[in-house]
């Protein structure tokens, strides 16, 4: 042995060791530390990710909600509506049986079977139609709604309250609650030639 190698005290070997073990110690729980903190982060990261697919998944429901409902709303609109057309196209034909029903002799025997055919055949028509929707608008005395009638003339009356249907000079028609066709009819109005604005 050389005189510059001292022998080691058995403390100082003890210290040197303790002092690598402690070293040792803190790198492992520095390293722990860190894979616990990266763990943290990534379960926060997951985390974040399942609320927004939840919030996702809650938005695409809501969103199918919604457009079940409009397109359920839809084909009961569809259902409902589908005749509106073919009803309009129908009028006609129920105006025409009804002239020749007004229009027809009644005291004339050998025209009165023809007659009552035609009648039967509009209350068979009207009924048919009625099972369908359509209503007729027939407002004669009631008071004039521009929603549901259109006012082809006004006419003095001291009988008729002003803005009075007096008469009807064609039915109107809705279908289903939705106005197919406005009632054309005579108005009254005061007799002192103005007009009520009240309506």
């Amino acid at each position: 042995m050389s005189n510059d190698q001292q022998p080691q005290s058995p403390d100082a070997n003890v210290e040197a060791q303790g002092a690598d073990v402690q070293e040792q110690v803190e790198t492992e729980q520095s390293a722990e530390q860190l894979r616990i903190a990266e763990l943290e982060a990534a379960l926060a990261k997951a985390e974040a990710t399942v609320e927004e697919q939840k919030d996702s998944v809650l938005r695409a429901r809501a969103e199918m909600e919604n457009a079940r409902r409009r397109a359920d709303t839809e084909v009961e609109k569809a259902r409902k509506f589908a005749l509106e057309r073919f009803a309009g196209e129908l009028l006609t034909v129920i105006d025409n049986l009804e002239r020749a029903v007004q229009m027809a002799d009644q005291d004339n025997e050998a025209i009165k079977p023809l007659v009552e055919g035609v009648d039967i055949t509009l209350k068979s028509f009207i009924s048919t139609i009625d099972k369908f929707g359509l209503k007729a608008i027939d407002p004669q005395g009631e008071m004039f709604n521009p929603e549901l009638h259109q006012a082809m003339s006004l006419q003095e009356s001291a009988d008729c309250a002003p803005n009075t249907v007096m008469a009807v000079m064609q039915k109107g028609y809705e279908i289903n609650g939705r106005l197919l066709r406005p009632a054309m009819v005579m108005v009254s109005r005061a007799p002192e030639g103005g007009v009520d604005t009240e309506a």
